[in-house]
């Protein structure tokens, strides 16, 4: 069948997070009434070029912050939760009868692995998932079949291995962003319904955009815009090398004329970007209008991003925070959690797997 793109525990797992800038570890525990309650976390940061287009590119460098950051974590747990960038996956939806065995979903998505993938089966590793029966027939089940190259998954598995963790469960990043998305739903109107949401998730290198409506995914598309953009210009104007720039960047010490010079041009180029990957949005969809803009990722924080967004596109803009009705344990620091949170959106999701149902 495969790697187990779907499968869960219930034992403690940790979401791991590997983006383009750092390593990102999260466990959830169990709170009261089937809340969820921040056990711990911890961020550590990646050379430059170490994950470029979703690779591991530096696979040492990566193992070497996955270490750092287990250890900070100051857990027994060593069960984690990995993701594939989505430039990774091919995912298909299929309509099949409800009586459809799990014998008959897996030939089905072997077949339908065979006709949209251009590599041998023996290179392809693949899962399914029934997502529910479908709309158009209550008597058919919507069957989700997720398709990558099995080196994809192998070269993630033996950089935690070596790292000394133990990947359990091969989430899509995507998918992960869905599922800390049912966090926040609860701050929107109507929990979300009948509504067009954009999560914006914007990263060091690149932007992701999932959109769903009526909470439901009908968008999803990667931009090149990040927040390395930043860090140059910071390198570029102020004289810094890379590694100075980015480590002046999240502490903030960077001389008066920051602000003037390089922030708000950078903010403005921002905003710019969105506004056109909204465009192309409308140009694809039945849909022409967004009514809320969630801001996730370790951009997001940056000072004045959110107004600088809403000011070019005129779409309620938040920062997410998929914390905000969680408990937090005293391992974690509540004001610096608060802070993390936007970076912290697809180690959320991931972490949650933990509480699917078996």
């Amino acid at each position: 069948m495969g790697f187990g793109l779907f499968s869960s525990k219930s034992k403690p797992l940790i979401g791991v997070d590997i983006s383009s800038s750092a390593v990102k570890m999260l466990e959830l525990g169990a709170g009261g009434d089937g809340s969820y309650r921040v056990e711990r976390y911890a961020i550590a940061r990646l050379p430059r070029e170490a994950v470029t287009e979703g690779n591991l590119t530096k696979p040492e460098a990566v193992e070497v912050a996955m270490r750092e950051a287990w250890q900070a974590l100051d857990t027994r747990t060593r069960d984690i939760v990995l993701a594939l960038p989505a430039s990774a996956v091919t995912a298909k939806k299929l309509i099949l009868p409800k009586e459809a065995t799990d014998a008959d979903l897996e030939a089905q998505a072997i077949s339908e692995a065979t006709q949209v993938v251009p590599f041998p089966m023996e290179e392809i590793t693949l899962d399914f998932q029934v997502l529910g029966p479908s709309e158009r027939n209550p008597n058919d089940n919507e069957v989700l079949v997720v398709i990558t190259r099995k080196d994809r998954v192998d070269e993630r598995v033996a950089v935690a291995e070596s790292a000394g963790l133990k990947t359990t469960v091969m989430d899509v990043d995507t998918y992960a962003t869905l599922s800390a998305f049912d966090q926040i739903a609860f701050q929107l109107p109507n929990g979300g319904k009948g509504q067009t949401v954009a999560i914006l998730d914007i990263g060091h290198t690149t932007t992701h955009i999932n959109i769903l409506h009526d909470n439901k995914p009908v968008y999803q598309r990667e931009h090149p815009f990040g927040g390395q953009i930043l860090t140059q210009e910071i390198s570029r104007r102020f004289g810094l090398p890379w590694e100075e720039a980015e480590d002046a960047k999240c502490k903030g010490l960077l001389p008066e004329s920051f602000e003037s010079e390089v922030l708000r041009p950078f903010l403005d180029s921002a905003a710019q970007e969105i506004s056109r990957a909204l465009q192309l949005f409308f140009a694809s969809s039945p849909q022409q209008q967004v009514d809320h803009l969630l801001l996730a990722g370790g951009c997001s924080s940056v000072p004045g991003l959110d107004e600088a967004i809403f000011g070019k596109t005129q779409i309620s803009t938040v920062i997410t925070n998929p914390f905000a009705k969680m408990a937090v344990s005293n391992h974690v620091k509540a004001r610096q959690l608060a802070v993390d949170a936007p970076a912290l959106f697809v180690a959320c999701g991931l972490a949650l797997r933990r509480f699917d149902p078996a």
